[in-house]
């Protein structure tokens, strides 16, 4: 109802919801798993060829993936948020000055990035919890995959780019060849070579390096408009706007990066306070944060999968159409939460196992961690995807209201005050805490806006 006559033609506002967000969902959430591949792998491959302090090492590093991810998500889905509201909109033009404007951006705050982290190595891994035992590979690690960075936050960025322009199977395949090239040199560069954490890094660096080059290929021949060199010449007003629809996405990265740097601390201090010690806590939580993102990759693959088509419809105040997008997609990721919970808390020991081996205490600590800190995991799909909703539709500020409430919000002062009395289990019960109450403002939040949708339909004036 209410669709622009000019834009009946377009599949995004005709064909059927559930088919187009399975359309879209589904090489989405292939490029996420293949994404945490990456991390996975890296991660199995160490557990087994250097052992508990290399896992340890990886989760020490991870913040700085997290950087990576938060700056293309940016500029990534910043900009596709723009393109197809801009196209729903019949604005060209505009449409490609946006896509032009978000790539030129990530190769810059790319090269930035990759320049101050290898300068201020050191400081920022004793920020991010290393201990003396553990920096030694972090340092290994990292000091190779810094240089990386700019082919990191590129593929990733891009990835979204390829998607809002109708080729999610590309942005897959760009995706996943960098990832099975990783797999193939990870054994490798760490078994054959005997080069340990540096087998590990060099694996990663190639495999960005070639995800980023079959992504520039694209932009050569991108669909929906013709880019020129024109359209790469940085605009203050476009930037600021791709920034605004991206603000959401970055700082949910950025918010998971505080906190997993305090946590880090966290377990690194409270851990040497109980049984475990310092190094079991953090080589547990890098094992299992690594498990999550797999979880993650399906529903954030399908929060993005209906980015395009909530967008385009928005766009065209087709309002009855936004609304079944979103309620088909709740559904889809509940489901699939319902799945991960039963996995996290039924195979836990089983899961921990593929990463390598431990003693005892590190697989007591590993399955409670699992069973407790993930217990909410049954509700979890539902704040990202509607904290990308609100941002496909233009409204960053709820956007990024919904990204810092679960991390910074709630679980950030609970991960530091229920250890003060808990001691490291406060850890633990500050993530289902925090998740049920990001659950609940999410719900209030999507509510608000649907209704107001409905209030709207009739009289075709945008929400407010």
């Amino acid at each position: 109802m209410g669709a622009n006559i000019n834009n009946l033609n377009n599949p995004l506002a005709t064909d059927n919801v559930g088919k187009l967000i399975f359309k879209f969902a589904t090489p989405s959430i292939i490029s996420f798993l293949v994404s945490a591949l990456y991390n996975i792998v890296d991660q199995i491959f160490i557990g087994q060829g250097v052992g508990m302090l290399g896992n340890a090492a990886t989760n020490i590093a991870f913040p700085l993936n997290t950087i990576c991810t938060a700056l293309a998500l940016l500029l990534g889905i910043g900009g596709a948020s723009n393109f197809n509201l801009r196209m729903g909109q019949k604005k060209e033009e505009e449409a490609a000055y946006i896509v032009g404007n978000s790539v030129i951006s990530m190769i810059i705050s790319g090269v930035t990035l990759s320049l101050l982290v290898i300068i201020f190595l050191n400081p920022l891994l004793h920020l991010f919890g290393a201990t003396k035992d553990i920096m030694p590979y972090a340092l290994t690690y990292t000091r190779i995959t810094s240089f990386g960075i700019p082919f990191l936050i590129f593929s990733i960025g891009c990835s979204n780019l390829i998607r809002s322009d109708g080729s999610p199977t590309y942005a897959m395949l760009s995706t996943l060849s960098g990832a099975i090239l990783n797999t193939i040199l990870d054994p490798i560069f760490i078994f054959v070579f005997d080069l340990g954490m540096a087998g590990a890094a060099y694996a990663t660096v190639i495999g960005q390096i070639l995800s980023s080059l079959i992504v520039a290929r694209y932009l050569f021949k991108f669909k929906s408009v013709k880019l020129s060199r024109n359209n790469f010449k940085l605009r203050k007003k476009l930037v600021l706007a791709i920034s605004a629809l991206g603000a959401a996405a970055c700082f949910n990265q950025l918010a998971m990066m505080v906190v997993q740097i305090t946590m880090n601390n966290t377990l690194t201090y409270y851990g040497a306070l109980s049984h475990y010690g310092s190094e079991i806590p953090l080589a547990s939580v890098g094992v299992i944060s690594k498990v999550n993102i797999v979880y993650m990759a399906f529903t954030l693959g399908i929060s993005q999968g209906c980015q395009p088509i909530v967008g385009f419809n928005y766009g065209a105040q087709n309002y009855d159409r936004v609304k079944k997008t979103y309620k088909t997609a709740a559904i889809a990721v509940t489901l699939i939460s319902i799945v991960a919970f039963l996995c996290f808390q039924i195979f836990p020991r089983q899961i921990i196992s593929i990463f390598g081996q431990g003693d005892e205490n590190y697989f007591e600590f590993a399955q409670r961690y699992f069973r407790i800190f993930m217990f909410m995991t049954i509700v979890n799909g539902i704040q990202p995807l509607t904290s990308n909703f609100f941002t496909s539709i233009g409204k960053s500020q709820k956007g990024i209201i919904l990204s810092l409430t679960r991390q910074i919000i709630f679980l950030l002062p609970l991960v530091i005050i229920l250890p003060k009395f808990l001691g490291i289990d406060g850890v633990m019960y500050a993530g289902p805490i925090a998740d049920s109450i990001a659950f609940i403002t999410a719900g209030v939040l999507i509510y608000k806006e649907m209704r107001c949708m409905d209030i709207r339909i009739s009289e075709m004036s945008p929400c407010k």
